[in-house]
């Protein structure tokens, strides 16, 4: 299975929101099973994120079981705008590829 690419619009979520998800869920801490690279930045709307991981599979299973209660508790309201696709490569200059 391949790996795919999430890209996540969630309009109203702001930064504070996001660092206090982000505390809450520990998703750095306690890397989810299947993430592979997490990427956040906000725009006039709200929260943006591009994610990698193994599969929608594992994606789906960190959101029911780990994002969702932490959104919850910090109170955010709404549902982001979710899209996958198939991964073709990723570059970082600053991170070294996988073997």
């Amino acid at each position: 299975m391949s790996q795919v690419v999430m890209s996540m619009r969630w309009s109203g979520v702001t930064p504070v929101q996001y660092e206090e998800a982000r505390r809450i869920v520990n998703w750095e801490g306690d890397v989810a099973d299947g993430g592979v690279l997490h990427v956040a930045g906000f725009d006039s709307d709200g929260l943006r994120v591009t994610d990698v991981w193994e599969s929608e599979d594992h994606f789906n299973r960190f959101v029911e079981e780990r994002l969702m209660p932490g959104i919850q508790q910090v109170g955010i309201e709404g549902q982001p705008e979710v899209e996958f696709f198939p991964l073709h490569n990723i570059f970082n200059p600053k991170v070294p590829a996988a073997a």
